[in-house]
């Protein structure tokens, strides 16, 4: 949107072009005088009439990227509205011309939606509560501009390749970046849950819609939970289930994948189509032994992806590619080696995302109640690098983001677990877990789905009492005695080891090749000294995620502040990132 003069269609085409692998279906584009909307589709809803931009009677325009999956039930409480197409992101905008901003209210589902609306001379954009799908946006003299990812804005002139340094101090120590900020520095993130209204190029209003209901928890006795809870499993899965192209899962064998596994085929006519990731050559339990387990008492079709040093060597580049707002979570590995292998089988793929921050999966959440609270503490106290001595000054600030949220949350009035939920939920879900699932899916074509990141979900987990969901041995208690009831097969009341990849044995096959490289990168080498790389590098597998996350970074700059290019192996990207030393 600019201020006063038509946008150009070559920078629309520049916007077009970096965004085709989210639309690889078809795209569609609107210029009306100053403002321009711009949708590539990936087909998942009406996949006949479904295209975008969408319009209305009054001439308000709608390009969207997500799914609203109480779309039927909206179209029948709007009996009067004149749908044009059966896209389900065609309900928000007759809801837009009804309720004006609080449109975003009755939506049930994960979206980025821009509204144009010429006869109000403004533009609004709506992102949903969870923050599932991303949003971005540049605010500058003479225009505005958004898009759902950073490297578009870059691609069109709009931003520049330069970073934040706060940010990188934030990737480096937590493994995600806080708050609206990215790590480019003139471009931000609209907040999970945020309205804002555009006018003259300007943010003029803001909103939010929290994803979390308010107060404490609520009386409830443990029969009428597990009833309840089945019955909102059920309802948010069939809500989930809503496409018309062919759907799967990826099953890691753990609590969270194995209760979907286990709805999915309850719902489902046909075996349910499940992905797993395994690390058979490694010293890393290999939970793909669980997931077959499971997919066999389901019923499920099951798809075992190996994970190999190999591939980790020849693909880490594109991985950083993919993930123009970086997280150096290692399970982005393999979450983009998934979805390369669910694109051929299909185009929707329901994940576990959010089971753990809805019901308590961490550690810390058991640790809250040892002793009264005696051992309570925040999430990410220390950073990754800390324990290596490389607390130099490129790390300053990297905790004033989470420090912010947990300080508003003290006063919330929740319980402790609750406020560890909603910290997790403000800063940690959205802006590692996922960005990760968004960015690896999106890469490949393929829509992640996540039932347990639902409002109606949200409402009966953060309101569970604490003990239902975390007791002082057990995390998840209530959804394990769930999974023992109507999927025995996932043993869920034994220890479950997490989505871990070894990254740290991947990287020690070639350790000393790859502290050269990383050591002369620029964008390491300018924050960090070649001790400090070769500190981390000296035993990897022991300082997995330190190297991990320095070697990401160095791939990550090379490719979105350097322009290098991501074709070829870790050694060929860097050793091309040297020429800009």
């Amino acid at each position: 949107m600019s201020n006063g003069r038509a946008v150009d269609p070559a920078v629309m085409d520049k916007l077009g072009a970096a965004l085709a692998h989210r639309g690889p279906d078809g795209a569609g584009r609107y210029l009306g005088g100053e403002a321009g909307l711009l949708n590539t589709r990936l087909a998942i809803i009406d996949l006949e009439t479904g295209g975008q931009p969408l319009y209305d009677d009054r001439g308000a325009v709608l390009v969207a990227n997500g799914e609203v999956y109480n779309d039927p039930e909206l179209r029948r409480q709007m009996p009067d509205a004149r749908f044009r197409t059966g896209s389900d992101c065609e309900s928000p905008l007759h809801l837009y011309r009804r309720k004006g901003l609080d449109f975003v209210d009755d939506l049930r589902g994960m979206y980025a939606i821009a509204i144009h609306d010429p006869a109000a001379s403004r533009m609004v954009l709506a992102r949903d509560p969870f923050g599932i799908k991303p949003l971005y946006y540049v605010e500058a003299p003479g225009y505005f501009a958004f898009a759902s990812e950073p490297r578009a804005l870059i691609a069109a002139g709009l931003a520049e390749r330069k970073i934040r340094p706060q940010a990188r101090a934030e990737l480096l120590q937590l493994k995600f970046t806080t708050g609206a900020d990215t790590i480019f520095s003139r471009i931000r993130r609209a907040l999970p849950g945020e309205t804002l209204v555009i006018a003259d190029g300007k943010i003029v209003e803001r909103r939010r819609r929290r994803a979390l209901p308010g107060g404490g928890p609520r009386a409830i006795g443990p029969d009428d939970a597990m009833r309840q809870l089945d019955a909102i499993l059920r309802d948010s899965v069939a809500h989930h289930l809503r496409s018309d192209v062919p759907y799967g899962l990826f099953l890691s064998g753990g609590i969270d994948s194995s209760t979907l596994a286990g709805l999915m085929a309850r719902m489902s006519s046909n075996p349910v189509i499940a992905l797993t990731a395994g690390f058979r050559d490694s010293k890393v339990p290999d939970e793909s032994i669980d997931a077959r387990r499971v997919a066999r008492a389901v019923g499920a079709d099951h798809h075992i992806v190996e994970m190999t040093a190999e591939y980790f060597w020849n693909n880490a580049p594109r991985i950083a590619d993919a993930l123009d707002d970086p997280t150096t979570d290692a399970a982005t590995i393999p979450t983009f080696a998934l979805a390369e292998a669910a694109r051929n089988r299909v185009k929707v793929v329901l994940s576990g995302e959010g089971g753990d921050e809805m019901f308590c999966g961490y550690s810390r959440y058991r640790r809250a109640r040892w002793l009264g609270g005696m051992f309570t503490r925040h999430a990410r106290t220390r950073g990754e690098l800390d324990a290596l001595g490389t607390t130099n000054g490129a790390l300053r600030g990297w905790r004033d983001g989470l420090n912010e949220v947990e300080r508003e949350e003290a006063a919330s009035g929740r319980t402790f677990i609750q406020q560890l939920q909603a910290v997790d939920c403000a800063e940690w879900l959205p802006n590692d877990l996922l960005i990760k699932l968004d960015r690896c899916l999106m890469a490949n074509g393929i829509e992640g789905r996540t039932p347990f990141l639902d409002p109606v979900v949200a409402e009966f987990a953060m309101r569970l009492p604490d003990a239902m969901k975390a007791t002082r041995r057990m995390s998840k208690r209530i959804l394990r005695d769930w999974l023992a009831a109507n999927v025995p097969a996932a043993e869920p009341y034994a220890k479950k080891l997490g989505f871990n990849p070894p990254i740290g044995e991947w990287i020690a096959v070639r350790k000393s090749l790859v502290a050269d490289l990383v050591a002369e990168a620029p964008g390491i080498a300018e924050a960090f000294s070649r001790a400090d790389v070769d500190r981390v590098f000296a035993d990897p597998e022991t300082n997995h995620q330190a190297a991990w996350s320095m070697l990401f970074y160095a791939l990550w700059h090379s490719r979105h502040i350097l322009g290098v290019s991501s074709g070829g192996n870790v050694q060929d990207v860097l050793t091309a990132a040297r020429a800009y030393a």
